[in-house]
């Protein structure tokens, strides 16, 4: 509702720089992409302190440069960047950092520091603005709809800010270093309708009058009555070079202000509570980042975190008001009522949300989140929860019983693993015998129904086999996933198939666990357990003898189903066959003891179903007490599997494990269509060279750490059933045999590699960068990328995803251990 973000001026750029600028998917040769340099530093959960750095060039800013080589580009060329654009030479740029903290929850202190890095003196127009999100012009009446809001001027340094669903807040502006006052603008926070469509509107002083007051020199933009609804002071900073200077606000609401009117502070004061508010951020994140990090490894977390805490977003969208449009506005066309999302009216979301990346992907994706609340389940377990929870709610998931996908089709089919996100923060949030049995009970009933709309519309034939579609992993076959296949053709998808068996072993784990204080959840153990036993046969023999299990290779493929009853495996080793390894459940004893209903039903199971009961593997641990295996592949299966993992020459990269095989870059799978056309897959490590899917995410090669993390648990869940009676040769050939909880963990290691400076300066992630080597400026700054190049670990994608990208922090905790994460174990 009241917002506030800084607008610059260096005195050469065409417009006011007041938002991030970037390129739209077709403007840039490998889609979206945001060509700014900013970065988010610190944050606590409560958001009581924060920081976060801007580079802005003193330059004019490059913006027809970066539009005309990036369409000139190629998809077989890197994107081109603001750094390539010379916006940095010669340092010629400022450092803008803003810093926020608390003294209370309704009163907040602002710093912004502005830092001329280059060699010359520089003069900055600076306006950091304030204002209303306008909801008064869209005429509706729900509960996101209000009256007109106001700020006003309460005096030079002061304004009153007033909204029907808040109480007062005051805004106050600090003098300058010079002890001047700087001038208070005012104006609407509405659109010039005149500008752009020619109307005539009520006020001649719109959204736009910043810009117009401090470029074009219109002093007749902003309201002379010093009344609106978006205000910004207007500094003038003349920095000399390597000097900076810092200004200071206040925004409070008036009950916190007590007997006093006025929101006066003290640029002195504003820096005590700043300084109080950092010592508690360090004090907090020295109990949550493990001390035996180095200091490099713990610069990693906090950042990870910042941006994490940083990409939390409000949301607002209404479909049955985005398909009919809001009465005071033009009605939108017909076709709208037929477009995307047309079958989600119930949908009503006006939340606060995780997004994946504020800039690139400034909505939310599901499977995303689900990764996100990880991380988040570290430095702010309620909010973790209460993602978790809004997602299955009846305003949020359709009636169906599917999740929403992202903004852009919420039909979409994304791999389901919220079910592991709140089995997951369930055990991360409390001690054994504390935790949250609520929270899993009120998601396990929701999970059940998306659970079945999984079997019901995505196992065509019912045979449980499943075609979930594209199921997030973009361009990773020859076919767009996302479309249906020619007549008579079918996918059967080893990673749709396997994702729904890890989907019932994560339900399993969950029933079992509300079983031991309410006996009626045994019933559904078992369903999840016949079901999971039934998904793994299917899987590995089907009845008609195919399985998606390839003996000759040691592999999990495709099939492609032709129409003539025959099948094609598509022989390309990636993500999709390793996905399979998610689906791991060691069961003991001791805990079946406590359950007897579901231990009948498996001693039954096991006794009278010997087909199936092939697929469970009973050993013996710790003296006599047993213990047994649900997974997809049999040891000789993993054993088989795991030698490609380990791989240098295939998946295991210095970085991670890629998306696919590097042995598809000499031998690139090729498959010709009855058309004779001819199709093929080739390693591609960086950016992606098709337009498959939008051509801006990549899957035939790179690095992705959410897919890695899953890995990494279920290698320790493997290693706690087999321990070091199964041992590899990591990596391939080396002559080092390593247990899977020590596989586990050099992943771990090599994931964290991407962010920490080698022996030569460089962190991976910023590719061959110097600035970021050696300027003291940018060395200590990380971006958390949306995947990593398969061989350098260069940053690709989306820049500032530090959704799912700050599963960084678990894998450094790990580092930190160097062992196990004993929140998987039972």
């Amino acid at each position: 509702r009241l917002c506030f973000a800084l607008a610059l001026w260096n005195g050469s750029d065409p417009i006011l720089k007041e938002r991030l600028f970037g390129l739209t998917g077709p403007q840039g040769n490998h889609g979206e992409d945001v060509k700014e340099c900013y970065y988010y530093l610190d944050s606590t959960p409560t958001h009581s302190y924060m920081k976060a750095l801007y580079k802005y060039p003193l330059g004019a800013y490059p913006y027809a440069r970066l539009e005309r080589e990036s369409a000139a580009a190629g998809i077989r060329e890197p994107e081109f960047e603001l750094e390539d654009a010379g916006a940095f030479d010669d340092d010629n740029y400022c450092d803008v950092l803003a810093t926020y903290a608390k003294s209370s929850p309704d009163d907040v202190v602002i710093k912004v520091t502005c830092a001329n890095r280059s060699r010359k003196r520089a003069q900055l127009h600076l306006l950091p603005t304030l204002w209303f999100r306008n909801t008064w012009t869209w005429g509706c009446t729900h509960e996101g709809c209000t009256m007109k809001a106001s700020i006003k001027r309460a005096s030079d340094n002061e304004a009153v800010c007033t909204h029907d669903t808040l109480e007062k807040f005051r805004f106050y502006v600090c003098p300058d270093a010079d002890g001047d006052t700087p001038k208070m603008l005012f104006t609407e926070n509405e659109t010039n309708s005149m500008r752009l469509w020619n109307v005539e509107q009520y006020t001649p002083y719109t959204k736009d009058a910043f810009h117009r007051y401090v470029i074009d020199g219109d002093v007749k933009a902003v309201n002379p009555k010093k009344r609106g609804s978006k205000v910004a002071p207007h500094f003038f900073l003349n920095l000399e070079a390597g000097t900076e200077q810092s200004i200071y606000m206040r925004l409070v609401s008036e009950s916190e202000l007590g007997p006093s009117a006025s929101a006066e502070i003290s640029a002195k004061k504003a820096e005590e509570i700043i300084r109080d508010r950092q010592q508690e951020a360090d004090e907090f994140y020295n109990a949550v980042i493990p001390s035996a990090l180095s200091e490099e490894e713990r610069l990693v977390a906090r950042q990870s975190y910042a941006g994490l805490l940083w990409s939390k977003q409000f949301y607002h969208y209404v479909v049955d008001d985005w398909l009919h449009g809001d009465p005071g506005q033009v009605k939108p066309p017909e076709s709208r009522l037929e477009g995307r999302n047309a079958d989600w009216m119930h949908l009503f979301n006006r939340d606060v949300v995780s997004m994946p990346d504020k800039w690139e992907y400034p909505w939310y994706a599901s499977w995303d989140l689900a990764f996100h609340m990880i991380p988040f389940a570290r430095v702010d377990p309620q909010f973790a929860k209460d993602q978790l929870i809004l997602f299955l709610r009846e305003w949020y998931m359709h009636p169906n019983g599917q999740i929403p996908a992202y903004e852009f089709a919420f039909g979409d089919v994304n791999p389901p693993v919220h079910a592991w996100a709140v089995w997951r923060v369930y055990k991360m949030t409390g001690k054994r015998g504390e935790r949250d049995q609520k929270f899993l009970a009120r998601c396990f009933q929701k999970l059940i129904l998306n659970f079945n709309w999984w079997v019901n519309r995505k196992d065509p034939d019912g045979k449980n086999i499943f075609s979930g579609g594209f199921l997030g992993l973009d361009n990773i076959g020859l076919f767009d996933r996302s479309k249906p296949m020619a007549p008579g053709f079918s996918l059967e998808q080893a990673d749709g198939t396997a994702w729904m068996c890890f989907y019932c072993v994560v339900m399993l784990d969950i029933a079992l666990e509300l079983a031991l204080e309410d006996p009626v959840y045994e019933d559904m153990a078992s369903k999840f357990f016949e079901h999971f036993v039934t998904i793994v046969d299917a899987m590995n023999q089907l009845a008609d003898g195919h399985g998606l299990w390839n003996d000759e290779d040691g592999f999990y493929y495709d099939h492609l189903r032709r129409p003539d009853g025959g099948h094609d495996p598509m022989k390309i080793r990636s993500m999709v066959g390793l996905i399979p390894l998610y689906a791991c459940l060691v069961l003991d004893d001791k805990k079946l003891q406590k359950l007897p209903d579901f231990t009948k039903r498996l001693k039954w199971f096991l006794q009278y179903k010997k087909g199936f009961a092939a697929h469970i593997t009973k050993g013996a641990l710790e003296g006599e007490e047993f213990y047994h295996l649900l997974a997809i592949p049999t040891r000789p299966q993993l054993e088989r599997v795991l030698d490609y993992l380990v791989d240098e020459d295939e998946f295991l990269s210095p970085y991670g494990i890629r998306s696919l095989s590097k042995v598809h870059q000499d031998k690139p799978f090729m498959f010709r269509c009855g058309s004779g056309e001819e199709l093929g897959v080739r390693y591609t490590p960086g950016e992606s060279d098709t337009y498959l899917f939008g051509g801006n995410s990549n899957w035939r090669g790179p690095i992705w750490l959410c897919v890695n993390y899953l890995l990494i648990e279920s290698l320790e869940r493997y290693h706690y059933f087999y321990g070091d009676s199964l041992k590899v040769e990591c990596p391939k050939g080396s002559g080092c045999k390593m247990n899977l909880r020590e596989v586990a963990l050099e992943l771990c290691k090599r994931m964290s590699r991407l962010f920490l400076p080698g022996p030569d300066g460089k962190r991976p992630c910023h590719g061959e960068s110097e600035r970021y080597r050696d300027d003291p400026h940018w060395k200590d700054l990380v971006l958390f990328y949306e995947y990593f190049h398969g061989d350098t670990g260069r940053g690709c994608g989306a820049s500032h995803q530090t959704g799912w990208t700050a599963v960084i922090t678990r894998c450094l905790d790990r580092v930190a251990k160097g062992s196990v994460d004993v929140d998987l174990v039972p």
